[in-house]
């Protein structure tokens, strides 16, 4: 088995790893390239084989940077399964539809008014064409091994992270390869830890938080006190959220402060309508998560959902202390652009930045106190309190993704340390190899790989 790292390697984004078997090609995860313009445009480069000869995709859950390049492929001609948990075909209808409605908004509001360098600006894919993609979802169940291509199996188990997040399996043969995709915490308020896993011969490992680890502050507590400062000079705190996982997780502790009556039983606003239906996948998949139904129920009593596009507008207009939650979680595009727009100049407000930001995005941009963010061909002053928040954050840190490690019984034949940035991937794989005594790399871009039977390969085996 062949393995190609076509996204996620030396960046956080775009992840998609080819593996070649028999003639046979499939992809793992199918992710949108963010961030930074030169990771942006490789969404445009040509794929790495003509689409007929991809046999199948495997999902390691829904976020973009893991499904959001798929409807480009089914447009470039692709036709054959995408295989992911139920959970996260459920969350794919609702965010490649959104992706792709948001991408012709966004072109058409460049083209009208003629802030983009490309004339017309194009959208990289269509709601049409997200709806195409979305015909080709093959729910599996967790712990059950399916055959996708002649010879070659998989089987997912919970990864934590997000809803329907998942391990990926993939038996070729004797070569056992385990992609972990994004790690959940052990202790996440919402989801299950990820599950342990016996052995493989080959890993691939996410590196997000690799060199570095979470706060040890409480989420709740820091949370109060950022509402109830704002409140107190009656501004309006915005968090940038991303809809899946992170929106539900501000909902649960703002419902929590408000019953403790550690807050000011102010207005809570979501304002996405795709969080909203997401929201409501949570009550359908309740054996998936930590959350009681009551707990369900609580959080979506006390929260505002905003679902029309006047409603957006007039809570800019808002003149009472008030928290607004809005996609999308770095400010790459979506609503929370046009509140970004009216309330970060004004320095009553906070703009709250939950979890990781990637180089290149607003979000990046803003917590490292640029003085103004470009929205729109616009340059906007940032003059509002700016307060970054990592304890919210849905990924393993290191000594997570360590803890993680040490469940296998044996040692890989080789671990590849994917899904971060550079430092953060190079810290995480030194570790590694000090601490496990593992053999270990970080892969580059476009890099190639044999997964062998019998380990002939060295630790600089990669063309």
């Amino acid at each position: 088995m062949r393995i190609t790292f076509l996204g996620a390697a030396g960046t956080v984004t775009g992840s998609k790893y080819l593996l070649e078997h028999r003639d046979q090609h499939v992809l793992i995860d199918c992710g949108l390239f963010q961030g930074y313009k030169q990771l942006r445009l490789h969404n445009w480069d040509p794929f790495q084989l003509p689409v007929s000869d991809l046999k199948a995709i495997v999902l390691t859950h829904a976020h973009l940077d893991h499904s959001g390049y798929l409807p480009v492929l089914v447009r470039n001609g692709y036709c054959g399964p995408v295989y992911a948990t139920a959970a996260t075909c459920e969350l794919m209808k609702i965010l490649l539809l959104d992706s792709g409605r948001l991408q012709e908004e966004e072109a058409e509001f460049a083209n009208r008014h003629g802030f983009s360098r490309h004339s017309p600006a194009l959208a990289l894919y269509t709601e049409e064409d997200a709806r195409k993609a979305l015909q080709l979802l093959r729910p599996v169940e967790l712990h059950k091994r399916v055959d996708i291509v002649p010879g070659l199996s998989i089987l997912l188990r919970c990864a934590g992270h997000i809803l329907g997040a998942a391990t990926v399996e993939v038996v070729a043969d004797d070569v056992t390869l385990v992609c972990s995709g994004d790690l959940g915490r052990p202790n996440d308020p919402l989801m299950f830890a990820p599950e342990l896993i016996p052995q493989t011969d080959y890993l691939l490992v996410e590196s997000t938080y690799g060199d570095r680890q979470h706060p040890l502050e409480s989420a709740q507590e820091k949370l109060a006190q950022v509402i109830c400062r704002t409140a107190l000079r009656h501004g309006i705190t915005l968090v940038p959220s991303f809809a899946v996982g992170r929106a539900q997780l501000l909902m649960y502790h703002l419902y929590q402060l408000k019953l403790k009556h550690n807050i000011p039983d102010l207005p809570i606003y979501l304002n996405s309508p795709m969080a909203t239906d997401i929201t409501r996948l949570y009550q359908r998949f309740n054996s998936e998560h930590r959350l009681s139904l009551q707990d369900c129920e609580g959080m979506c009593q006390g929260t505002h959902f905003v679902s029309s596009v006047q409603e957006s507008i007039a809570l800019d207009k808002q003149l009472t202390p008030a928290v607004i939650i809005a996609a999308s979680g770095m400010a790459t595009g979506g609503r929370v652009l046009h509140h970004l727009n009216a309330l970060a100049p004004n320095p009553l407000n906070t703009l709250l930045m939950p979890g990781f930001q990637a180089g290149g995005t607003r979000g990046a941009q803003i917590i490292a106190g640029a003085p103004y963010v470009r929205i729109h061909g616009q340059d906007v002053p940032v003059r509002a309190e700016v307060v970054p928040m990592q304890s919210l954050s849905a990924h393993a840190d290191a000594d997570e993704i360590l803890q993680w490690l040490r469940g296998f019984k044996r040692a890989p034949k080789h671990t590849y340390v994917v899904h971060g940035e550079p430092n953060a991937s190079d810290t995480l794989r030194r570790r590694i190899s000090q601490e496990l005594g593992w053999s270990v790399s970080v892969p580059e871009y476009r890099d190639s790989a044999e997964l062998c039977r019998n380990d002939s390969r060295s630790k600089d085996d990669l063309s």
